[in-house]
């Protein structure tokens, strides 16, 4: 049986790739090889994060654990923020409602918006009802100035993707060197979420000519809350 046009122009293409050069092997070292410490007269673990976000157009800021939702409130009031997504059972979301209850409603500052509802019925709120989302973390990458967030069935991975502005809030104490080393110390083979984010800025993406534009995809802007020790 004859080979009709189709598999014959097949054919050719799959002969001439065969035949073309062979490009070199990588000499890119196999991931996990490569790693990161501070050194030591060198920039901290913390100010290698806080670097690294800076340099992806993040905001980052630190806090103690006292005063961090006193700040937030006064960040979000700088930035005309009307209405912020919390998660109301988690540790952070209760500490955030009391710090709210307690300053009064003549303190201003955003409302809250709690996320306690069934993500079907959250969808209005989560594209168009809220200005901000706070979310806690797992903690963040020196290296590469990454947070990370282990999303749950209270905190879910949209309050970090589909708010115009995420809020996280990363203790100083959970900061790794390195990718590697976060998996070695948090025990990474040992249990995950369905779904884990590492987030290195505000969502960005590029045209052809390689133009960036700033929340496409997911939230315009970033802010980081480190808890310093």
């Amino acid at each position: 049986m004859n080979d009709g046009p189709g598999i014959k122009a097949r054919s050719r293409i799959l002969a001439r790739l065969r035949a073309a050069p062979q490009p070199p092997l990588s000499d890119r070292p196999p991931p996990g090889a490569a790693d990161w410490t501070p050194p030591v007269h060198g920039p901290t673990r913390l100010a290698r994060f806080r670097a690294m976000l800076e340099a992806s157009r993040a905001e980052v800021h630190e806090v103690t654990a006292a005063d961090w939702p006193a700040r937030l409130r006064e960040l979000l009031t700088d930035r005309g923020v009307a209405r912020l997504l919390y998660a109301p059972n988690s540790e952070i979301g209760r500490r955030l409602a009391a710090a709210w209850s307690a300053a009064g409603p003549d303190a201003g500052g955003p409302a809250l918006v709690a996320y306690d509802r069934p993500v079907e019925e959250m969808k209005p709120v989560l594209v168009d009802g809220v200005d901000a989302a706070l979310t806690g973390s797992r903690g963040g990458i020196a290296h590469t100035g990454s947070v990370v967030l282990w999303p749950t069935a209270e905190e879910p991975r949209l309050m970090s993707l589909l708010p115009p502005l995420h809020v996280a809030l990363v203790e100083e104490a959970a900061l790794a060197d390195s990718l590697s080393h976060a998996i070695a110390a948090w025990g990474w083979p040992r249990g995950m979420p369905a779904n884990a984010l590492l987030i290195s800025g505000p969502s960005r993406t590029a045209d052809i000519e390689q133009t960036l534009a700033y929340g496409v995809h997911g939230p315009k802007a970033l802010i980081v809350l480190v808890i310093v020790q």
